[in-house]
């Protein structure tokens, strides 16, 4: 259960990072809402989460889903520009999550 609360809490991190770039320096009040509730609830699902996972692999896996979900979806909005290069190295943080759950269950 943990696992699956962490990997929420990754995607909401996501959230509060786009809505944070949204936010304008918080002079817009939707997407500085959308911020800070996504941050607690992201920040409440890592907290639950390393009650049971190493707070290293549990960092590392909820910062990678973070970063590859924010990056994904501003390229796909157009706000990012977009290269072969970019989506490899996506898919390398998205290899790189797998791995540490992998490793972490074998132990």
């Amino acid at each position: 259960m943990s696992w699956v609360v962490l990997i929420l809490s990754g995607v909401l991190e996501a959230v509060w990072a786009t809505a944070l770039g949204k936010s304008e320096g918080f002079t817009k009040l939707v997407p500085s809402l959308v911020f800070g509730g996504g941050l607690v609830l992201s920040m409440a699902g890592l907290a639950r989460a390393l009650r049971e996972l190493p707070v290293g692999t549990a960092y590392a896996v909820w910062v990678g889903i973070g970063a590859a979900i924010t990056v994904t979806y501003a390229m796909i909005t157009g706000d990012e520009p977009a290269s072969i290069v970019k989506v490899v190295l996506i898919l390398g943080i998205i290899a790189c999550v797998i791995g540490l759950k992998l490793v972490s269950d074998a132990h």
